[in-house]
């Protein structure tokens, strides 16, 4: 290992280019670079080097270095970012590894939250290298999202290995993911790493760190010994998983093998209930700003990215870590009759309405096909008259929520969920059948319904859907109220659907959505139309 001074324009090492950066955390910057003797890409990330590594023999840091990352990645192959090269640059140490595939987690939550089932996804694959890695005798200790590469389809790769490990040196990276033991300067173990992986999923669900950082190495860590951490409010199932991973106490954390059971029965849920249509996971926004800040959205998930090889683990029932639940903040809405088939994609105006013919008026008015994109249509006509109460095939269901609706025989309640606030979300389905209903109430929304969905166009524009919008968000009366509406496609493994959101206020910030999704290609068919027809002529919601 040899000494060097490089600045972003030299080379590192006199061997390594750096061409882009890819993460920056408190003390770490990584960047994608290459290495111009093989010609091959690789990933460097320059840490800030902890005061133990400066009290080592620069020779010894770089052999225990890529001896621990290379015995890790003989456990644990491909998931593991094994180290090649180790350079010394002043107060820092520069690490080269082969490029990990995906992109760090810390880019990925630049772009907000994840759903809880992706976050479990993660974690679980985060556990198995540290638990491989703790059987080796070997602790992170360094452990923050920059430190962790997601793929596309879901596998987990994990950097980092040898800055920290079990020393009592201060942790000088990423301070705000440190442990309260190491803000204590006791240094870490296996219990610290898991207090890591806790911090990291808070942020996953949540949107935002369990502790920020503070602008200083000793204000953060005074922020970790000491501040209370706010429960997380839309970790849903993973909720227990995290706050008993964020206990204080090393001694009380909950233990790995725990979590696993927990993660793993989080996913295998989902993988039973593969028969239903695609769920739309919550997740809660800006937690931070005022509660005004709460909008219907969605994020279909394909089950095959989100599950991959979690569940070679087998699962046990761990009552404790799954006994609490949480409600998005991007709960989601739709409705709408269908209209006239092979039509535009932009709507027709929708007029008010008085809360007396709010059904034929506050109707979607168009309806594309799955590929169309410009055209110009009519109104439709529903399929069944405003008098039918409740037409054939249709039964009355009345919520223990309280809202009530007419609802295909057959069809119940698949997924509920709720928040502390009141807030609730309700999936209504049947075995076999690809259609959904789904009933949002919120107690923290914004006045204006056309911004709301304005905000979920925005995030559903950066998920992997193949999301395509459908003509324009709409203002609406509904009922007597101000709504709005949003009609758009995704895809769910393999299949396109078509879903029509509509959103509407019953206060100042209290209001009730509506999401129906299914297959596009069976938008116009009469049972469809006659679904929504039904759902929007008889939903009460349980607060008016």
């Amino acid at each position: 290992m040899v000494k060097v001074q490089v600045s972003t324009d030299e080379l590192v090492a006199g061997r390594y280019r750096l061409l882009e950066g890819v993460h920056h955390e408190e003390g770490r910057e990584g960047w994608h670079g290459q290495d111009v003797e093989s010609e091959r890409p690789v990933t460097l990330t320059r840490s800030r080097l902890p005061a133990h590594l400066h009290e080592e023999a620069e020779l010894r840091t770089a052999v225990r270095i890529t001896r621990e990352s290379e015995a890790l990645g003989l456990v644990c192959p491909g998931r593991v970012s094994v180290v090649v090269d180790v350079v010394e640059d002043k107060d820092f140490l520069w690490t080269v590894t082969a490029r990990p595939e995906g992109v760090p987690l810390s880019a990925l939550l630049g772009h907000g939250p994840v759903d809880y089932v992706r976050a479990a996804r993660i974690g679980l694959g985060v556990l198995d290298v540290l638990g491989a890695a703790h059987q080796e005798g070997i602790t992170h200790g360094d452990l923050s999202p920059g430190q962790v590469w997601v793929e596309e389809r879901g596998g987990v790769t994990v950097a980092g290995f040898g800055l920290m490990g079990a020393s009592a040196s201060p942790r000088v990276t990423a301070p705000s993911y440190a442990s309260p033991e190491q803000a204590r300067g006791e240094g870490g173990g296996p219990a610290t790493d898991l207090w890591a992986l806790g911090a990291i999923m808070y942020e996953m669900v949540e949107g935002r760190p369990a502790i920020r950082d503070r602008g200083g190495l000793e204000a953060t860590f005074r922020a970790v010994e000491r501040l209370p951490i706010r429960a997380p409010l839309s970790a849903g199932p993973l909720g227990p998983a995290i706050q008993g991973l964020l206990r204080r106490d090393p001694v009380e954390r909950v233990p790995e093998s725990v979590v696993r059971e927990a993660l793993t029965r989080i996913l295998k849920a989902e993988l039973d209930e593969d028969s239903m249509p695609t769920e739309t996971l919550p997740i809660f926004r800006d937690l931070d700003a005022p509660p005004a800040r709460r909008v219907w959205g969605k994020v279909p998930l394909s089950r095959p990215v989100l599950l991959g090889g979690a569940l070679a683990v087998t699962v046990v029932c761990f009552a404790g870590l799954t006994a609490a639940g949480g409600l998005s903040e991007r709960g989601t809405s739709a409705s709408g009759p269908a209209p006239s088939p092979r039509v535009s994609a932009t709507p027709s105006p929708t007029p008010s309405a008085s809360p007396s013919s709010t059904v034929a008026q506050q109707a979607p008015s168009t309806s594309p096909s799955p590929s169309s994109s410009s055209s110009t249509s009519a109104s439709p006509s529903p399929s069944h008259t405003l008098t039918e109460d409740p037409p054939t095939g249709f039964f009355r269901y009345t919520a223990p929520q309280g809202f009530s609706v007419e609802l295909p025989k057959g069809w119940k309640p698949v997924r509920t969920e709720s928040s502390a606030d009141g807030s609730y979300r309700v999936t209504l389905g049947a075995s076999g059948d690809p259609r959904t209903l789904v009933v949002t109430y919120s107690t923290q929304l914004t006045s204006d319904p056309v911004a709301v969905w304005r905000e979920v166009d925005t995030s559903l524009r950066g998920d992997s859907i193949a999301y395509e919008r459908l003509g324009d968000i709409r203002a609406v009366t509904y009922q007597g109220y101000k709504g709005a509406d949003m009609e758009w496609l995704s895809t769910n493994d393999g299949v396109r659907e078509r879903t029509f959101g509509r959103g509407y206020l019953i206060g100042d910030h209290e209001g009730f959505s509506l999401r129906w999704t299914t297959p596009a290609a069976d938008w116009d068919t009469t049972a469809d139309r006659a679904a929504l027809t039904t759902f929007l002529r008889t939903f009460k919601g349980g607060s008016q």
